[in-house]
């Protein structure tokens, strides 16, 4: 049985998979819908995304905006990343705080983020091959998101942040309180 691990945070969630391993090398199951459920995660994933970066590529913070918010079920493939979500969630008593994990091909770790945050990630490894699982459809009129080295939220990145590389288009985002309602 896998294990899923809470946060401080309603309904975001660590998921540790069970691993087989002998001298073949190992086997997991990355998903299954019917664990999730008795863990208490609803989501009917419709898009796999996946992503190659390398060493100091930092993607984010990204979420979409009502109707299409997306809740999300993130691993590293290969590398290491440190992830990282900021709840939206005015209702929330975490609203604007942040929480960072590191997922790996070694620690196999998978990040479930709920509707209502919004992520990104910084590639600590060499290279990192990220995938994800959305339970809501890509939908660019919907596309928002957060200053990645926004002063209010003041991230820990754990690394410097001026030799981190950024999109222009994440250097442009808005910072917190000026963003789009999730």
């Amino acid at each position: 049985m896998p294990f899923f691990f809470d946060t401080p945070f309603r309904d975001l969630a660590i998921f540790e998979p069970r691993i087989f391993q002998d001298e073949r090398g190992y086997l997991f199951e990355s998903y299954n819908q019917r664990d999730f459920e008795k863990a208490g995660i609803q989501a009917a994933f419709v898009q796999d995304m996946q992503a190659f970066s390398t060493q100091g590529v930092l993607r984010g913070l990204h979420y979409q905006s009502f109707p299409f918010a997306q809740a999300k079920l993130i691993r590293a493939l290969q590398g290491e990343i440190l992830d990282v979500v900021v709840d939206l969630r005015e209702a929330e008593p975490t609203y604007g705080q942040w929480y960072s994990i590191r997922l790996s091909d070694k620690n196999q770790r998978q990040l479930f983020v709920p509707r209502g945050f919004a992520h990104g990630y910084l590639v600590l490894s060499p290279t990192a091959l990220v995938a994800y699982k959305c339970d809501n459809f890509y939908a660019p009129s919907h596309e928002a998101g957060l200053r990645y080295d926004d002063p209010t939220l003041a991230i820990n990145w754990e690394t410097d942040l001026a030799a981190v590389i950024v999109s222009e288009k994440d250097k442009a985002q808005p910072e917190f309180g000026k963003h789009a309602k999730t």
